[in-house]
């Protein structure tokens, strides 16, 4: 079983059962998180390895990793160096960690933060930060790689900040760019974000360049309300699937895309 490949095999569901397309992480994740949150691995088991796992599955080693980093973000998982992954937890998610501050923390700071940020940037921005901007968000439009996107997505939310024109506002959003980096993956892998991200950045910098305050808060307020909403639709997903069953070992593959 090939999952790149949108083969069907085994005990497979039909089409219909699946209401949207997903990639080959995704329907691997799904997969594992059920195995977990269903006691197929109990807390305190190792997982299989990465080789044997790959084997069982047929998918490639980065697939499969990046699966495996999701489990540890939603808190399933804990890898442990030279011994493996462990199961540290069975569910259900309910917030998931991004390096050292959970979503939940993120989104309480960043409503507090960035919301005055985009207020104070809108009357207080110059001609030298909009064209930063502006350039910023015509490369994220045209970016494919995820990894490039994400690191833009980070410098677009400093860049914000630097425009408010208070150091202590751009020194919060730095002591968090890694997390909202990992965040950014996240949502990006699992959440099919980035179109959606990009015409809410170009709707924050319009109401920029137009110096409007109310209009840059709301802007930044509906970026910051989506971020919220994708991530409570990824954590929910996993029970949402819980009457699907596979082949032992064999994600479900119908409708997948790499």
């Amino acid at each position: 079983m090939n999952l790149s490949d949108s083969q069907t095999g085994g005990s497979v569901p039909a089409a219909s059962s699946f209401p949207r397309r997903v990639s080959a992480m995704e329907a691997v994740l799904t997969y594992l998180r059920q195995a977990i949150e269903e006691g197929e691995y109990a807390v305190g088991e190792k997982l299989p390895s990465e080789a044997e796992l790959c084997r069982r599955l047929e998918v490639s080693r980065p697939v499969l990793r990046e699966a495996l980093r999701a489990l540890q973000t939603m808190g399933l998982t804990a890898s442990r160096t030279g011994k493996g992954t462990f199961v540290i937890s069975s569910g259900p998610v309910e917030d998931p960690t991004f390096g050292d501050y959970t979503a939940s923390d993120l989104l309480e700071v960043r409503r507090h933060v960035e919301l005055p940020v985009a207020g104070y940037a809108a009357v207080r921005r110059s001609a030298e930060d909009l064209d930063q901007l502006t350039h910023l968000l015509e490369r994220m439009e045209r970016e494919t790689d995820t990894t490039a996107w994400v690191a833009m997505d980070t410098l677009f939310h400093l860049t914000i900040a630097q425009a408010a024109r208070n150091p202590v506002f751009r020194k919060v959003i730095e002591e968090i760019r890694d997390a909202l980096a990992r965040q950014s993956a996240f949502l990006n892998e699992l959440g099919d974000r980035r179109e959606q991200a990009n015409r809410e950045h170009r709707a924050i910098v319009e109401a920029l360049s137009d110096g409007s305050e109310p209009d840059a808060v709301a802007a930044m307020a509906h970026h910051l309300q989506r971020v919220e909403t994708t991530l409570s639709t990824i954590v929910r997903r996993g029970s949402e699937t819980d009457d699907r069953t596979a082949s032992p070992m064999k994600p479900p593959m119908e409708g997948q895309q790499e």
